[in-house]
């Protein structure tokens, strides 16, 4: 069988009809349709559908519509009380039906987005090997690397758009996790699909197994990933080679997210793959668009512009040089010279400020402050780099809970009577300060983002939203708009577009906010997806070339048509597989 005649799964395929319509033409029936959950509807067959299907007798008599379902099962959830129990319940409903799940998720998005994702993800991560109950996703070993291609062979969707890879090694600030980063790949997905508008048959989370540095996990009975040390070097880039070739063996047409690598490795990643596939890193990209988007709103807000900023961004590995070269981007679109951006971004790691005096890893080089630039200054720890560079911006991408302190705080505040503060890391008990001490440090002038879920804060009378930082206003529609291009490449240019768009869309409709609402993400999504696509188009790395043909009003309505929408599909029952 060639390619195009393969169905859409090796369970069901999807057509549309004259009118446009879609349907599914299952190809398995009775017990085996009932344990897919893309195909298992539970209580939603209707009669004829059970008869035709061989599920007659095999499902409870009661007859359910999705809204009855969804609200059954919103009802069970709030019986809950602990998150990672429902993390647990929502991650069991995924696969058990898909499409429920997904209902009920775009229904409580602001709820459950910190149940399905940070920062309650990082301790399902933690306890992956205690709670895994059901298969899902690729997982590749040093055990099976080899048969690579037959793994995924294996895989049961055939026209995958979507995969998110990850080795473990740093997940979010928890670090190697072994094989229980599989959690974030599941998690990330789940939000492609219910802000980013890709199906979910169109996904594919992998683990990339290669050991891990953790003795406890190598000597606990309970670990389900492979009990040796981490692959390294060359032994390492092989098994990554391996993985990208049968990728693009079985998915030619599919886009690779790259997930929790360690520093170092993310870097190295990126940059051997972003050419041979297209593919980007969430950590280094995704974040560093994020924060740019929350910086430009939150300088609105005060009616200046980035470029009258000091920025001080405090953490080196992954995130925060992502966050640094976004901002230096930002800078340099304001028409700032490199000589202006350098004395306008100070990076600090563990060890203090990175002057290009100073032995680094190769990564931040480029993050480095001219030693001339500060030649005269008494101290280059947080505070006095604060306090000497007259920041008026400090970003934490540190993993350091507390590190801003009351005096690095109030030393921002001196430099400006509204300083930009925002304590971004993950999970939440990372965070380097909780936005009530920063608002009462500030007399509440401050303005606050954060990386993880924070209620507002009421000082004097007056309630403070803190707007969330989170990645997912970026990376879903960063890869929907990519796969709608058919791009060959995910360009520097098109992280940046996926910046200001979100940045312009929040300023339009959620004015004096840093971000949206959590419930808009969807929305947002649409506008960055818009964003990504024209500028693919402008790049020359697109290769649906009908795009361009489209105006602004068409391509916006192309690309929510494309949205998939968690709805049961009828069954053209009378072709039901015998």
């Amino acid at each position: 069988m060639t390619r195009a005649l393969l169905p859409l799964t090796d369970h069901y395929d999807v057509r549309r009809d004259l009118s446009g319509h879609p349907a599914l033409y299952p190809r398995v029936r009775g017990f085996s349709l009932l344990r897919f959950p893309l195909l298992n509807k539970g209580t939603a067959f209707t009669e004829d559908e059970r008869q035709a299907l061989g599920l007659d007798g095999l499902l409870a008599p009661q007859v359910d519509t999705l809204d009855e379902l969804i609200e059954r099962q919103y009802a069970d959830y709030q019986r809950l009380s602990d998150p990672l129990e429902q993390h647990i319940f929502l991650r069991h409903l995924q696969d058990r039906n898909e499409v429920l799940f997904y209902a009920l998720l775009s229904r409580h998005i602001e709820e459950m987005l910190p149940v399905v994702y940070t920062p309650t993800v990082g301790l399902a991560v933690q306890e992956f090997s205690r709670i895994y109950r059901y298969p899902r996703g690729l997982t590749l070993s040093t055990r099976n690397i080899g048969r690579a291609d037959q793994a995924l062979a294996n895989v049961p969707l055939n026209d995958v758009r979507i995969i998110v890879a990850t080795d473990s090694s740093a997940i979010l600030g928890i670090g190697d996790q072994g094989f229980g980063g599989m959690a974030i790949s599941i998690g990330k997905l789940s939000l492609y699909t219910v802000a980013g508008g890709v199906g979910p048959d169109k996904t594919l989370p992998v683990e990339l197994d290669v050991g891990t540095g953790r003795a406890d996990l190598r000597a606990d009975p309970a670990y389900l990933g492979v009990k040796h040390e981490r692959l390294t070097g060359e032994a390492y880039l092989a098994f990554l080679d391996r993985f990208v070739e049968a990728t693009l063996a079985r998915y030619p047409k599919a886009i690779i997210q790259w997930e929790d690598f360690s520093k170092d490795a993310a870097f190295s990643v990126l940059h051997r793959y972003r050419r041979v596939v297209p593919s980007f890193n969430d950590d280094i990209q995704g974040t560093g668009a994020v924060v740019l988007a929350g910086v430009l709103n939150a300088c609105r807000a005060k009616n200046e512009r980035l470029r009258d900023q000091v920025i001080v961004v405090h953490g080196a590995g992954a995130g925060g040089a992502g966050v640094a070269a976004a901002i230096r981007e930002g800078l340099r679109r304001e028409g700032l010279t490199p000589e202006d951006v350098a004395a306008r971004v100070f990076v600090l790691d563990s060890r203090g400020l990175l002057t290009d005096d100073r032995p680094m890893e190769e990564y931040k080089r480029a993050l480095a402050t001219p030693k001339a630039l500060v030649a005269g200054w008494s101290g280059l720890d947080l505070e006095s780099v604060v306090h000497q560079s007259r920041a008026t911006v400090l970003l934490g991408l540190s993993g350091q809970a507390g590190i801003f302190s009351e005096s690095v705080v109030r030393a921002a505040h001196v430099n400006t009577p509204q300083p930009l503060i925002f304590p971004l890391s993950n999970p939440t008990a990372n965070t380097e300060a909780l936005p009530e001490d920063i608002l009462r440090w500030t007399g509440g002038q401050a303005i606050v983002a954060t990386g993880s879920p924070f209620a507002p804060v009421t000082l004097k009378g007056i309630t403070h939203d803190i707007g969330q930082g989170n990645n997912a206003f970026i990376f879903p529609g960063l890869g929907f708009g990519a796969v709608l291009a058919g791009v060959r490449e995910i360009t520097d240019e098109m992280v940046t577009a996926a910046a200001y768009a979100l940045a312009d869309y929040t300023a339009r409709e959620w004015p004096g906010r840093t971000y949206p609402p959590v419930s808009q993400l969807g929305v947002a999504s649409v506008q960055v997806a818009v964003a990504v696509i024209r500028q693919a188009l402008r790049d020359g790395v697109a290769t649906d070339f009908s795009l361009w043909s489209l105006d602004d009003a068409a391509l916006l309505e192309l690309v929510e048509r494309r949205f998939w929408q968690p709805e049961y599909l009828p069954f053209r029952v009378e072709e039901a597989a015998n």
